[in-house]
């Protein structure tokens, strides 16, 4: 997998007063909430497990995206299940 830098100043983490780490969880819950990541890549970036994101997500009010195409990869899934 590629990966790509971001820089931060040091000023800008003290005065956010976040570390890097809270500042990929914002960031993560930023792009998730305007529809810009899935949940699963999400909580890749805030480096969560999908359980603990959803949780966060969901105290912060933040509605759960699930359109048609998920409904429709759910169902694929289960039916694979079934074919095992």
């Amino acid at each position: 997998m590629m990966t790509t830098t971001l820089e931060v100043s040091q000023e800008i983490l003290d005065s956010a007063r976040l570390t890097i780490s809270e500042i990929k969880v914002e960031l993560a819950v930023h792009l998730y909430e305007q529809r810009r990541l899935s949940i699963g890549k999400a909580r890749e970036l805030a480096d969560m497990s999908l359980w603990a994101f959803r949780q966060l997500v969901a105290a912060r009010g933040i509605p759960v995206h699930f359109d048609e195409s998920d409904l429709e990869a759910d169902l694929t899934s289960l039916q694979e299940i079934k074919q095992l």
